[in-house]
């Protein structure tokens, strides 16, 4: 089994893209924890609060390990995203993040890039800054020495490209 992040800043269709690759591969996909975690607090989040919404990642990491489903798993985000948001936010990573991330869970990462129009709302915070973070993550995802594509383009037709890099990304293998 496969394991694909797809990442990219805010508002940028990961979401529906994860969705989309799992309904055509039809496979399991993992949604976004973070934004379900966010969505409940009634204040601002805190260093804590990272904390737990990366152990959540891990743990949605960790019940993949030995499960055999199809070809692939698409997973709505990575800890790449929330190391940014502690440097960002907090500048500092904690050592259980960085540790998770250098053990090179994926075997592909699906990079969406900001060329879909804005789309705000309560849990979204840098409509301005997109293209800064699109930036940091394609430099974490090269760091980690994975294969990668960036995905672009406008409605079906960003599923297409996303579809068309992962069957050429295992194209050997599958």
């Amino acid at each position: 089994m496969y394991k694909v992040a797809i990442l990219g800043p805010e508002s940028t269709g990961k979401s529906e893209l994860s969705r989309a690759l799992a309904d055509y591969f039809q496979t399991e996909w993992v949604p976004e924890y973070a934004r379900e975690y966010v969505e409940r607090l009634d204040e601002p989040y805190t260093f804590e609060d990272v904390c737990i919404i990366a152990q959540k990642q891990i743990e949605q990491q960790q019940a993949f390990e030995n499960k055999h489903t199809n070809k692939f798993v698409f997973f709505d985000t990575d800890l790449i995203i929330t190391k940014v948001w502690f440097e960002y936010c907090y500048h500092q990573v904690p050592d259980f993040v960085q540790k998770k991330i250098e053990e090179n869970y994926f075997d592909f990462f699906l990079l969406c890039a900001p060329d879909l129009e804005w789309q705000p709302d309560p849990v979204r915070e840098h409509g301005n800054d997109r293209d800064h973070f699109y930036n940091w993550y394609k430099r974490e995802i090269e760091q980690t020495g994975k294969p990668f594509f960036v995905v672009t383009g406008q409605g079906q037709q960003r599923t297409l490209n996303a579809i068309e890099a992962v069957n050429n990304a295992f194209k050997n293998l599958i």
